[in-house]
């Protein structure tokens, strides 16, 4: 186990805020709005890793993103092999990686699921006939 390590570190690693839409370049969004993803998670990003044919851990328990610390969780991918050749030559840089999951993880099958579960049950605004600000009305 303590030869998967030192290999393991020099891995990149891939926070989900770096492709989250709902995250500001001040928050540590690192690519543009329009190309990234809505809330990504880990799973889906390591998913997103193995079919891109490139070898990932998560690494869910202790670490998270220190700018967002409530949200826990990472993947480190292997982008360059121990001799400094790539692993997968349609990826050269993270920049390119973090682009090609943010494609990736609206496909996910884990969210195809929950969007087909979600508009079968009534809207609850749909059927309220109260609207407007409702504040205090004035003397």
């Amino acid at each position: 186990m303590e030869e998967v390590q030192p290999s393991i570190k020099r891995w990149i690693v891939i926070y989900p805020v770096y492709i989250n839409s709902k995250k500001t370049l001040a928050e540590g969004r690192r690519i543009r709005t329009k190309k990234a993803c809505e809330n990504p998670t880990c799973v889906e990003i390591a998913d997103s890793c193995i079919y891109l044919k490139l070898p990932c851990v998560i690494e869910q328990a202790d670490k998270a993103y220190p700018r967002d610390f409530m949200q826990r969780g990472r993947v480190r991918v292997q982008l360059k092999s121990e001799d400094g050749s790539l692993v997968n030559p349609a990826i050269p840089s993270r920049k390119e990686l973090m682009l090609r999951i943010a494609e990736l993880v609206p496909r996910h099958h884990g969210r195809i699921k929950k969007q087909e579960q979600a508009p079968s049950g009534p809207s609850s605004n749909a059927g309220s006939g109260k609207s407007g600000k409702g504040g205090r009305k004035k003397k």
